[in-house]
């Protein structure tokens, strides 16, 4: 248990951090203004600033991306304000541990010293742990500040969040990491062996993490070169981030939300770029294809219906194919569904019809249109005064198939683009026969 808890410091007197520490454990920032990237939430207007100049902290929830500073924000506010710091983490602790550490934090209560209790990856507690921290974030025994890279919305319960207040900590930015870099290059006392070309790649690979920027910066600080990389050959010594990508956490459902959207407002660029995203990050091509074939009914229906016809051709394509050659019928696909015409008029109208089936319950459709197999069936009148469509005039009879309870209803209206703007002439065209007849 002892490596799971941070020992206690008095504020004014921060562990010194040997040399042989890790970059970014030597750079960790010693107060709160040393922080970047978090100027939203640690300046004066800013959550955090302000719970610092009144002196009080409110339990919080720390939402952000890996290598944002959650872990050392919550370090900086118990200094800020006095308070005892104790880190757990949610991947190694169970019950008897957070037991262990309320009862430590009552102890030092009694004494008026109040305790912050950071818990690092929270959402990996389950509901019933999560609920173990209830009573003790009511009574103050501590002052609770989870961190977590997945939405709290889907990971963690309502009741917690009901007595925390979550802050979003931003990815950093080229500024963010920029000023990092600067920071790493004062200490070490020389500059970094790169280009300014290549400086700015090294920036990019980080993907907005800090921690992850600094440990490519140490082991570029770590050799000796003749001369400074330029951007290959940076690309060739070191490894870029993976992206952060789960693909049954947040960051998948906003990268399909992404595209959908991209879709519906017919950006082929933007929708082949987040369409890549998914792919390059490990998404399965087959969820993508289903959701494609979704978008194909939903937002395109008759406008063009070749468009669904493509993404069932690019499912077999990549069926047959598989990976990589497959994924570039995804792409056509993609594309097709992008710059095709749009409706959701068939959408709108299955609704609609889903509604009205549910209300009119089981409504009699008129004898006329029934078939009547049986001799009873004929004589109650199934099937009687019937009229056979290509037998009429035109191939059109205008007869009425609306149950008699029942006024006739309009679920499709089809939109004056692509295909479904001759579909609509056609409806039209058939109403005014159907007028004609009845008159």
């Amino acid at each position: 248990m002892a490596d799971l808890f941070a020992h206690d410091e008095p504020p004014s007197a921060p562990a010194a951090v040997p040399d042989t520490a890790p970059l970014a454990d030597r750079l960790r920032p010693r107060s709160l203004d040393e922080v970047v990237g978090q100027e939203h939430l640690t300046g004066p207007d800013g959550a955090i600033g302000r719970m610092v100049a009144a002196g009080r902290l409110a339990s919080i929830i720390f939402w952000g991306p890996p290598g944002t500073g959650k872990t050392t924000i919550s370090r900086l506010l118990a200094d800020a304000v006095g308070l005892r710091f104790v880190a757990i983490s949610a991947v190694f602790s169970g019950v008897a541990d957070l037991k262990k550490v309320f009862a430590e934090a009552r102890d030092h209560a009694r004494i008026g010293r109040q305790t912050l209790l950071f818990v690092d990856e929270i959402h990996r507690f389950n509901r019933a742990q999560q609920d173990g921290f209830l009573p003790y974030v009511e009574n103050g025994t501590v002052v609770l500040v989870g961190a977590t890279t997945e939405n709290p919305s889907f990971e963690l319960n309502a009741a917690l969040l009901s007595r925390a207040q979550v802050l979003i900590l931003n990815r950093l930015d080229a500024q963010a990491l920029g000023q990092l870099l600067d920071r790493a290059e004062a200490l070490i006392g020389r500059p970094l062996p790169l280009t300014p070309e290549a400086r700015d790649a090294l920036v990019a690979t980080a993907d907005g993490d800090g921690r992850f920027l600094l440990n490519q910066a140490e082991t570029l600080f770590s050799i000796q070169l003749d001369a400074p990389l330029d951007p290959a050959a940076l690309s060739a010594l070191l490894q870029r981030r993976v992206a952060v990508y789960d693909k049954d956490r947040e960051g998948h459902y906003n990268l399909i939300s992404a595209l959908h959207k991209s879709l519906r407002g017919s950006d082929p660029q933007a929708a082949l770029y987040y369409l890549a995203r998914m792919l390059t990050a490990g998404e399965e091509p087959l969820y993508v294809l289903r959701r494609l074939v979704r978008f194909a009914s939903e937002d395109i229906g008759l406008a063009d219906p070749q468009a669904l016809v493509q993404c069932l051709a690019a499912k077999d394509a990549y069926d047959f194919l598989g990976s990589p050659e497959g994924e570039l019928a995804i792409v056509q696909a993609c594309l097709y569904c992008a710059t095709a015409p749009k409706s959701n008029a068939a959408y709108v109208a299955q609704k609609a019809a889903w509604r009205s089936a549910k209300e009119t319950g089981s409504l009699m459709p008129p004898k006329t249109i029934l078939n009547a197999p049986t001799r009873l069936m004929k004589d109650v009148g199934y099937g009687k005064g019937y009229q056979y469509d290509h037998d009429a005039e035109g191939g059109f009879s205008g007869d009425d198939y609306w149950p008699e309870e029942m006024q006739k209803q309009e679920f499709y209206r089809p939109v004056d683009r692509g295909f479904e703007k001759r579909i609509a002439e056609r409806m039209a065209w058939w109403e005014e026969r159907r007028a004609e007849i009845r008159s």
